[in-house]
């Protein structure tokens, strides 16, 4: 089924919609635009918690762009994918630059929009990179934050067949093989710890651009990368909550996102400090890119600094600001 203009007008597809509505609040700063572009009781899942408000939202994008004047960012990717005739969900991961430096960092948001309006917002930031470039404490920044916790959807089962219904609700059966690659690969080597079959999955010369503007090349090395996470949760579960797929050559060709969850106890290696025993609830996002039915390409992004205030809370730890959900 087409989809109809009405989910992206007054712009020429779902594409051009998200790049045009995304720098017309962070880049030319109409933050009150969000007014117009989001409904009043628009959910957002970020990585300190769920709010169910666009004031929310409001507040949080002030304050996001009052305390990076100098950073702006463009679409490195858009991989949207129709939600009925009339809505489509995008994952538009971000490049962000400060303006006067070399640094930057990366962000992927996740958004569904139903007729032109943002209903439900999924969005996770590499918090760890401009961390790392400016040489700050990350237990101190972590202990500057309040994990909310989440609500809504987020707090639900996993979808049983996310191929055919998500999170944001039923999807087209588009790239099943590719898909099923995907999240085979998922349940294979992240869930079921075979590390061996990195190579089934991805082409030989692989690149992982990952948290603290990481960049991996190579099975072994994509091996050493998730297994960095894993030490501290060995436990831990990754769940698939939403998929969508595109196929356009302005951004290499056939792309899958997969939003996930990753549930665990905090007991293994203590990379975020003394270990809780409890367990975390993080919210990830990957971009796969395909060629030939191998993955050439994965962006995986969450919050390394939302990570450490959960865990921070868990212990008891008093956060010394407010959250910023945004």
């Amino acid at each position: 089924m087409p989809l109809d203009p009405v989910a992206y007008q007054p712009y020429k597809d779902p594409d051009d919609f998200i790049r045009e509505v995304t720098d017309l609040i962070w880049v030319d700063r109409s933050i009150s635009y969000i007014r117009e572009n989001y409904e009043p009781d628009s959910i957002v899942h970020g990585a300190y918690g769920t709010s169910t408000t666009r004031d929310e939202v409001i507040e949080g994008t002030l304050m996001r762009i009052s305390a990076t004047p100098d950073r702006t960012g463009q679409a490195e990717d858009v991989i949207w994918e129709a939600r009925g005739d009339d809505a489509f969900l995008s994952s538009h991961l971000v490049l962000s630059g400060h303006l006067l430096t070399s640094q930057h960092s990366r962000t992927i948001a996740n958004c569904l929009y139903r007729r032109g309006r943002m209903v439900e917002e999924w969005v996770v930031r590499d918090s760890l990179a401009s961390a790392l470039e400016n040489g700050d404490d990350l237990e101190e920044l972590a202990r500057a934050q309040a994990f909310r916790g989440y609500t809504g959807s987020w707090t639900e089962p996993a979808p049983a067949d996310p191929i055919a219904v998500g999170d944001s609700g039923p999807r087209n059966d588009d790239y099943r093989s590719e898909v099923e690659t995907v999240l085979e690969m998922i349940q294979t080597v992240w869930n079921d710890r075979d590390l061996q079959k990195v190579e089934r999955f991805f082409h030989r010369d692989l690149v992982l651009q990952t948290v603290g503007n990481r960049v991996v090349i190579r099975p072994e090395g994509y091996r050493r990368a998730l297994l960095r996470l894993l030490e501290s949760f060995p436990g831990g579960h990754f769940e698939i909550r939403d998929i969508q797929t595109n196929y356009d050559v302005r951004y290499a060709g056939l792309r899958v996102a997969v939003t996930w969850k990753f549930v665990g106890d905090y007991n293994g290696v203590p990379n975020y400090g003394p270990l809780t025993g409890k367990p975390v609830d993080l919210l990830g996002i990957s971009q796969f890119t395909l060629h030939q039915g191998a993955i050439v390409k994965e962006v995986r992004i969450w919050d390394d600094i939302a990570l450490r205030a959960q865990i921070a809370g868990s212990r008891g730890d008093e956060p010394v600001g407010p959250s910023n959900i945004y």
